[in-house]
């Protein structure tokens, strides 16, 4: 099965594996959103390519992360609250460029999630 796959792929299934296998949950919080980051980024280079089939295992890797992220929200504090209404948002404007590409609007939300990757990086220094 692995014989079948994208060398690449395969690294980067196996290398995602071993940092989720006993993260602590801000780590596994970090790795999400390096994902979502690199998987929109990777939905812009496709479909500057006219790659749709590259287009589509990025964006729908996106929408994994996004849902990890959502269930990983936990409390019913404001906190909680805003952020899951900040990824549903986020879930349904990467699902609407699934058929209609919105590059600027992805580009804003890759943007939005480095900004805040930055800051938690930054608050856990």
């Amino acid at each position: 099965m692995l014989a079948r796959r994208n060398p690449g792929e395969v690294y980067r299934r196996v290398d995602f594996d071993a940092r989720v296998s006993g993260a602590t949950p801000g780590e596994l919080v970090r790795l999400c959103y390096e994902q979502l980051i690199s998987s929109l980024g990777g939905a812009l280079i496709a479909v500057q390519r006219g790659d749709n089939q590259m287009k589509s295992q990025m964006l729908t890797r996106a929408i994994s992360a996004l849902n990890a992220l959502h269930m990983g929200v936990s409390g019913d504090d404001g906190v909680a609250g805003a952020l899951i209404h900040f990824y549903t948002a986020t879930r349904r404007a990467v699902l609407d460029s699934v058929l209609d590409f919105d590059a600027d609007t992805i580009a804003q939300i890759r943007q939005d999630f480095i900004d805040i990757s930055e800051s938690m990086s930054r608050a856990a220094s």
